[in-house]
């Protein structure tokens, strides 16, 4: 597992760093409307440096932008990587659920106050998918409303977000765990194994809702981030962020996401990940 970041400086109608409501990036509207400009950067553990698979996938992790004119939604997945043992593509789950939802935010078949409902209806549709797609994923669903300029967001296990606000992390997911290094997890096995796979519904997935202010930072990873860095460190990379213009988002993703790989191979480091595993008994670095 390894980070997928999307995030952006929120901009409002007037001109702020450069940027207006008016590019395309930043998904342009009306009466004083938000939006985001969004970058994203991942690493896969082949070492294959800023490799991305069609669907924006990175590894066995998926992530999606998607732009309606009611509201900006971003997604992260984190396909679970033992099923590699089995033959099985781990990406392919988490890529699907992730270009599903994509989709249906494109089509407007979604409601912004409920990300839930999202990844419900991209997982039914995985599930009476007619070519039979099996692996287990995380998932987090995070969507800015534009005109009430409120983010509603739903996780399911251990990727997440943060908002951060004048340096600060005002807001952020909770982890959801059944124990040690057990997300919570979206899936779909084959017959004989239903009953032993682990499986959990959309609707455990922690749901919330939060006011945003303009120039807020919203960042969106799965754990692949958070194992490895923990918030004083990515607090410390998004204070280097000074405009709100694309390529200088873009370059603080990549810089994230470059010190995260580089910690989850460093045999020294006492990661969050390590520390977690310290708690539970376990002697582990990086």
């Amino acid at each position: 597992m390894f980070s997928v970041l999307s995030y952006g400086r929120l901009v409002a109608r007037a001109v702020l760093g450069g940027l207006s409501q008016t590019d395309p990036r930043a998904g342009g509207g009306g009466g004083g409307d938000y939006g985001l400009v969004t970058a994203g950067c991942g690493f896969g553990k082949d070492f294959r440096k800023g490799l991305l698979k069609k669907g924006a996938c990175y590894g066995d992790d998926a992530c999606f932008v998607a732009r309606h004119r009611s509201a900006d939604v971003l997604g992260v997945a984190d396909g679970v990587g033992g099923w590699r043992d089995y033959g099985v593509d781990p990406s392919q789950f988490s890529g699907t659920l992730m270009r599903t939802c994509e989709r249906l935010v494109k089509e407007g078949r979604f409601v912004p106050s409920n990300p839930i409902g999202i990844l419900t209806t991209s997982y039914c549709e995985l599930l009476q998918n007619k070519v039979p797609l099996l692996g287990n994923s995380t998932a987090c669903i995070v969507v800015l409303d534009r005109t009430s300029h409120r983010l509603h967001t739903a996780n399911l296990g251990d990727s997440g977000f943060l908002v951060v606000r004048g340096g600060e992390v005002v807001h952020r997911s909770d982890e959801q765990q059944h124990y040690f290094n057990t997300p919570f997890q979206l899936s779909i096995a084959p017959p004989e194994a239903e009953g032993v796979v682990l499986s959990d519904s959309p609707d455990a997935a922690d749901s919330t809702s939060f006011d945003v202010q303009l120039g807020d930072i919203i960042l969106t990873a799965t754990d692949g981030l958070f194992d490895n860095m923990p918030d004083y460190m990515i607090l410390q990379e998004l204070k280097k962020l000074k405009n709100s213009n694309y390529e200088s988002i873009q370059q603080t993703a990549r810089s994230i996401a470059e010190q995260a790989h580089e910690l989850a191979y460093d045999p020294n480091y006492m990661s969050p990940f390590a520390q977690f595993a310290c708690d539970n008994g376990l002697n582990v670095r990086g």
